[in-house]
């Protein structure tokens, strides 16, 4: 038949853009690439941040007490063990869970992928603000060393200040929001929905030790943020707005590739977007929502269920 010659004499058919096109979109989605692109470039853009950055400088009085603590070092939390709290153990509980427990390189793959965007993403975004607002800390006056007949009672600049070491003295002014904060409750915090999610912690009657697990690493989260408090590097609402900054930028990442954690299927990582998925239509579809029915064949659990039994067995 003519239209099988060319599959006789052993080449291959030559492939037509769009299904060239139909090829790349499917990499691209398959692969994650568009979510590793975004987080390059926004690690790019937080390296430059870090490199040239210099904070706004708000004016102060010597006399204000907000800002008349003594500086503490060492901190009680340093950053290095921020990143092992904040990366490292949710990094390594959520690869344990997915890939010795429950073997899912898929919801292995995600699970992490999406914890490094929620980090990477607060704090650029915890940055932003630190620099723009230029808020004092509370240590301010033990970081400047004013020098020596600087007016008390009236508002001065940094200009006062004799302090020679550059970082100690500019990081004063990056009190809000408090980066601690942020990057130990978009870490910990993403452990804590992870956990939820694969125990299905928000179902009727669930275990209290189950909602111990799910609520242990928000605790560890709220003691880094309290640190800061007891090291005098921040104000309380400091410590607040980043708490919230951070919990914040982590669930919006969270639902992106998790279903609610009302859903029956929280614990399964949502399949990437394919081309075509539905019936040859075009564009991308999702081949599994979090409303999909499963298998009549196995049982699920349902919220929506549970509370309809109840009723029943109690007459209401």
């Amino acid at each position: 038949m003519p239209g099988s010659e060319s599959h006789h004499d052993g080449r291959k058919p030559k492939q037509t853009p769009s299904s060239l096109r139909e090829i790349t979109q499917k990499y691209w989605s398959l692969s994650y690439a568009s979510d590793y692109a975004g987080l390059a470039i926004l690690f790019g853009l937080y390296a430059i941040m870090k490199t040239f950055d210099e904070p706004f400088e708000q004016m102060f009085l010597l006399s204000d007490p907000r800002i008349q603590h003594p500086h503490a070092d060492p901190e009680r939390v340093p950053p290095s063990m921020l990143f092992v709290y904040s990366l490292g153990v949710p990094a390594i509980a959520t690869l344990l869970w997915n890939l010795a427990l429950r073997p899912d390189l898929h919801k292995a793959h995600v699970t992490i992928l999406g914890l490094l965007i929620s980090l990477i993403s607060t704090s650029f975004l915890t940055d932003v603000f630190k620099d723009t607002i230029g808020r004092p800390r509370p240590d301010l006056l033990a970081r400047c060393s004013a020098e020596a007949g600087t007016p008390v009672n009236v508002l001065v600049t940094i200009s006062v200040c004799t302090e020679n070491n550059h970082h100690l003295l500019n990081d004063g002014w990056r009190s809000f929001p408090s980066g601690h904060s942020s990057f130990a409750f978009a870490g910990l915090g993403w452990l804590s929905l992870f956990f939820a999610s694969q125990t299905h912690c928000l179902r009727p009657r669930a275990s209290h030790l189950t909602v111990i697990l799910c609520m242990a690493p928000l605790v560890g989260a709220a003691m880094i943020a309290a640190s800061r408090l007891a090291d005098y590097r921040h104000a309380v609402e400091d410590v607040i707005a980043g708490s919230l900054l951070g919990f914040g930028i982590t669930y919006f990442n969270w639902r992106r590739y998790y279903p609610s954690l009302s859903a029956d299927n929280c614990d399964e990582a949502y399949t990437p977007l394919v081309a075509g998925a539905a019936g040859g239509k075009a564009g991308f579809q999702r081949v599994r929502d979090e409303e999909e029915a499963y298998d009549t064949t196995e049982e699920r659990f349902s919220i929506a269920d549970e509370r309809d039994s109840i009723v029943r067995r109690d007459g209401r």
